[in-house]
């Protein structure tokens, strides 16, 4: 009796203390998403906000001064703007389709059951995705080096000249096409397989027994049952495209003569070579519209 009455009598404290401690029920899950919430607001918010505030300052040393429009306005007027957008969106317009293209054909042919080693193929496929960019950047330097590159030397057997990979505006535009199809070809590989084995095995029977071969069924069945899967590789590719930084800045700093320049590594030298915060803030905010517009754009090209 005595010990049920110390259990009673401890119960009661505990709600008394319950009822004057912050941390309650209802006030519980707020303390736990809270930690997240703050990093969020700290690191995302807050730097979206102030660089937009930024886009409208004109930056010198320390001091910041209003000026309304002027820096976006200075940027329509830009001709090295002009030529790093035109670069991204010719480097877009290439490098996207080629890349889509192999990564869907390596993912059938993964995907069927006449291939032996999948698992070896996959991982050898997708390693690029998950390589330092830096060391690969750096072997594609030495690989595509004109006098003494390993790709040269190979060409020089049948008879081609020295081929200007990094040096001549069109080839170094190419370079950087190939290391990003290189890079990021397994990696949307992977997303394909994923699709390619969420299609169910009975719409291939089906077909097989209605007289579809193979080349039919592929049309019919396997691209319209991918529309969800080519949506999303569509939309990131071109996103992460228009971010295009790494490669060009490793491989190229941007030459020669401008010719890979994208507009993300403009805005990096802009910013932090030049320190023209203000200008750089207003040429990531276009940025940002811009993509917007082009992934509106291709969502409702695929009717979603």
């Amino acid at each position: 009796m005595a010990q049920t009455e110390k259990v009673q009598k401890t119960v009661a404290a505990f709600r008394v203390n319950a009822k004057k401690n912050i941390v309650t029920p209802k006030t519980a899950p707020y303390f736990f998403i809270g930690p997240a919430l703050l990093l969020l607001v700290v690191f995302t918010v807050y730097p979206v906000i102030s660089s937009l505030i930024l886009s409208f300052q004109e930056v010198r040393g320390v001091e910041k001064t209003f000026v309304g429009f002027a820096n976006y306005s200075r940027l329509f007027h830009d001709p090295i703007f002009y030529k790093s957008l035109l670069n991204t969106f010719e480097i877009l317009i290439v490098q996207v389709p080629i890349m889509l293209f192999l990564s869907l054909l390596i993912a059938v042919g993964l995907h069927s059951s006449m291939v032996k080693a999948k698992a070896f193929f996959r991982i050898s496929f997708f390693m690029p995705a998950i390589t330092a960019l830096v060391a690969a950047s750096i072997v594609f330097m030495i690989l595509l080096d004109e006098h003494f590159g390993l790709v040269n030397y190979f060409l020089s057997f049948f008879g081609v000249k020295p081929v200007h990979w990094l040096t001549s505006p069109f080839w170094a535009k190419a370079s950087v096409i190939l290391v990003m199809t290189w890079r990021w070809t397994g990696y949307n590989m992977v997303i394909f397989l994923a699709g390619l084995q969420n299609i169910p095995s009975e719409l291939y029977e089906a077909a097989s027994i209605d007289g579809a071969g193979k080349v039919k069924q592929f049309f019919m069945i396997t691209i319209p049952q991918l529309k969800p899967v080519f949506i999303f590789t569509v939309v990131m590719s071109t996103i992460g495209t228009l971010q295009l930084f790494d490669e060009p800045f490793i491989l190229t700093q941007g030459g020669p003569n401008s010719a890979t320049m994208t507009i993300t590594l403009y805005l990096y030298e802009t910013g932090f070579k030049f320190f023209d915060f203000g200008y750089a803030s207003a040429i990531a905010y276009v940025l940002v519209v811009i993509t917007a517009v082009i992934s509106w754009i291709q969502m409702k090209l695929v009717g979603e």
